[in-house]
């Protein structure tokens, strides 16, 4: 069976500030930091730091909430196993008019949108978040 583990991220994170948790472990992979570092970057989680050793590490992902309210407030994933989403640099929109951003994979690393319009690079269109 195969798993998305990219789908599993983003709705643990949605569900993880619906909740008010403060922070959430996940799994390590390169994809997932890099993700998580992405969202830092760009105010949505608070903090991204590796936790454990060899075998057992963590992604570990501080929320991010203003006056108790959480700075994730949405998720897609646009990008799915069965069906990849590619885009060109010139064909990537801005998410809610700006007020959300679609993370991009490519050749340069994850991006939001607007980095990966500024470097004229496109990729696999992941997920949008709000």
């Amino acid at each position: 069976m195969v798993k998305d583990t990219v789908a599993n991220l983003i709705t643990e994170l949605k569900n993880a500030s619906d909740s008010g948790k403060g922070a959430i472990l996940f799994p390590y992979s390169g994809l997932h930091l890099a993700i998580a570092e992405v969202l830092e970057k760009n105010g949505f989680v608070k903090a991204v730091s590796k936790k454990g050793k060899k075998i057992n590490k963590f992604v570990e992902i501080e929320l991010l909430y203003h006056d108790g309210k959480p700075r994730i407030t949405g998720v897609k994933r646009i990008s799915h196993l069965s069906k990849r989403i590619y885009t060109s640099a010139r064909d990537i929109q801005p998410f809610k008019n700006g007020m959300g951003s679609t993370i991009v994979s490519t050749t340069k690393g994850v991006l939001t949108d607007k980095e990966a319009k500024k470097e004229h690079i496109g990729g696999e269109v992941l997920f949008a978040i709000w």
